[in-house]
């Protein structure tokens, strides 16, 4: 569904000047103020009685000037004096100054997304906005909750609940203080992250949500910032976060978590002593089938085992057949000059090297078998990245492997489906580092 801007963007100039002239004086004046014309789909509230509305999307995707429409959707009436559906508003961020300077004064705030005749006036003693119709929008600072005891509102705006440090005492005291009108509700914007707050909202039923990568919003975002967080951050975990804004969870005990991943990125890579490409395949294929796991990773020797660090390049992961995943790692080998291939291949037996060597048979190749389950497999694995031994390559490719690692645990790969990049990332590991550190040899002095 277009929004009325996205038409006139795309729309021929005779069209426009057929729209614009078939408005009236009164219409054209207030055609910037009319939210429902200009606003993109998940910035508009979803149909139906719930409680609850979550905006989460990536920086810059326009989750406050949504939150301020909402809020004057919500206090204003027919006219600069008539009543709205609301008349006690709290605004609640992480603290006084943000709700003040972004939520009040920002760019895409209330004063500067309402119209002359209804923009409500700041009094800064009472911290709070007053519009022509009487209606009133309190600022709270979520650092105290309780000073959410005692007022009551039959609205709310929560500004980036998901970085509140005292997000579960704030939340529940707004709840018991949203209790005025027919039928109170409230609005959450925020860059998801992984707090219990959020995803127990997100869990009610009474709650709705609506959604938006910070792409969505690219018309009013500079080019040279979205080219540069693209770049650094594009494909990454932590992009997935902060620019798709979806919401990734560390499970519980996991082994790896999304901060030890963050602090393990380089951007480029040193020169490489060996370079490997492991597969975790997939015996059958379709549409059904589990990915075939193909991770590419290389390891710089100098000294002893303790100073070799290895570097995650690529993951090469598809979902396909026999052939299709046995061509697809060896372009792996050939983009990356890798030296060898190993695979896993319990499941599949000499079938493996059966369907590689068809496509090369001169390829090295390395059968490798799994003697203990996937977790006792990873877990060396992530001790050498709880020692700062493995690098991730900043690039596109690696998030969904990231999301996988975030969801081993002792336990067990606690996602869906099998973790079959976390599997070949393990193998490239033990190839590159683990078995080589077992069979190394320290050079024997020469006596005189």
């Amino acid at each position: 569904m277009k929004s009325g801007a996205a038409w006139l963007a795309s729309a021929a100039p005779g069209e426009v000047d057929e729209f614009l002239s078939g408005l009236s004086d009164n219409a054209l004046a207030s055609l910037p103020w009319i939210f429902e014309f200009w606003a993109l789909p998940h910035q508009l509230p979803p149909a139906g009685d719930w409680k609850s509305w979550v905006i989460m999307g990536g920086r810059g995707a326009g989750k406050t000037r949504a939150g301020s429409e909402w809020v004057r959707r919500k206090v204003e009436g027919a006219t600069p004096e008539a009543a709205g559906e609301c008349s006690r508003v709290a605004l609640i961020g992480e603290t006084f100054d943000q709700v003040r300077e972004v939520m009040v004064f920002g760019d895409s705030g209330i004063l500067a997304c309402s119209p002359p005749d209804r923009r409500p006036v700041w009094e800064a003693s009472r911290r709070r906005l007053v519009w022509p119709n009487g209606a009133v929008a309190t600022a709270f600072s979520a650092h105290e909750p309780e000073a959410l005891r005692g007022p009551q509102f039959d609205a709310a705006w929560v500004d980036e609940l998901a970085k509140w440090k005292k997000a579960e005492d704030s939340w529940d005291m707004l709840q018991f203080a949203l209790r005025l009108g027919r039928h109170p509700q409230q609005v959450i914007t925020t860059t998801p992250r992984n707090v219990e707050v959020l995803k127990r909202i997100l869990q009610s039923a009474s709650t709705v949500t609506t959604h938006a990568p910070t792409d969505a919003n690219r018309a009013y975002l500079a080019e040279s910032f979205l080219a540069e967080v693209e770049s650094r951050y594009g494909g990454t975990r932590l992009g997935r976060q902060e620019l798709d804004g979806m919401l990734l969870e560390d499970v519980e005990g996991a082994l790896w978590t999304t901060q030890m991943i963050e602090a393990c990125r380089v951007d480029r890579l040193p020169a490489l002593d060996r370079v490997v490409v492991a597969l975790d395949p997939a015996v059958t294929g379709g549409a059904e089938s589990d990915e075939c796991g193909i991770v590419v990773a290389g390891v710089a020797m100098t000294g002893e085992p303790k100073d070799w660090r290895a570097y995650v390049i690529e993951d090469a992961t598809i979902r396909g057949g026999p052939t299709d995943w046995a061509r697809a790692a060896i372009a792996a080998m050939d983009r990356h000059k890798a030296e060898k291939l190993v695979a896993e291949v319990n499941q599949g037996g000499d079938l493996i090297e059966s369907v590689i060597r068809q496509i090369d048979p001169l390829v090295p190749f390395r059968a490798l078998r799994a003697g203990r389950g996937k977790a006792l497999r990873a877990e060396p694995v992530a001790a050498l990245y709880e020692q700062g031994r493995i690098r991730h390559l900043r690039g596109p490719s690696l998030g969904a492997l990231e999301d996988q690692m975030c969801r081993m645990s002792l336990r067990g790969y606690e996602g869906r489906g099998s973790p079959d990049r976390l599997d070949a990332l393990v193998w490239a590991v033990h190839e590159l580092m683990i078995e080589p550190a077992q069979g190394f040899r320290r050079p024997q002095m020469r006596s005189l």
